[in-house]
């Protein structure tokens, strides 16, 4: 089984990127960095999302602080089916079949044959584009 997450450093946070905040995995939306107080390291406030339900969580740690950090793997899969709001993905390099939930805004878009990208997060699949065949 992969490592399902690593340990970092606040000051190595970068939006865009992602860090577990409440045992969520989210991607950071925004950083703010306070100066260096006379007492030591400076503060950090991170914004994230949630990948998985979209909510918003907060980490204020010192800069020098260890973080989660989840371990993301963006894959490519084809979908075999569609019913209802879950299409059976087949994934391209293993030949791996499961079922991933479709989101609302891919929901249309949705069809066999269609190759998708998705994430691996901590054992669970997420659906993040669906392009042409």
């Amino acid at each position: 089984m992969a490592q399902e997450k690593i340990f970092g450093s606040m000051g190595d946070l970068k939006d865009g990127k992602y860090v577990m905040i409440d045992d969520h995995p989210c991607k950071i939306m925004s950083i703010d960095k306070s100066k260096t107080g006379k007492h030591g390291a400076a503060k950090m406030n991170v914004v994230g999302i949630s990948l998985f339900d979209s909510s918003k969580h907060t980490l204020a740690k010192p800069s020098d602080a260890d973080v989660e950090i989840p371990v993301v793997e963006r894959k490519r899969a084809q979908i075999v089916s569609v019913s209802g709001g879950v299409a059976q993905l087949m994934d391209l390099t293993s030949y791996e079949t499961f079922e991933v939930t479709v989101p609302e805004e891919f929901a249309k878009e949705a069809e066999s044959g269609k190759e998708t990208q998705y994430l691996q997060v901590m054992g669970k699949n997420l659906l993040v584009r669906i392009s042409g065949e």
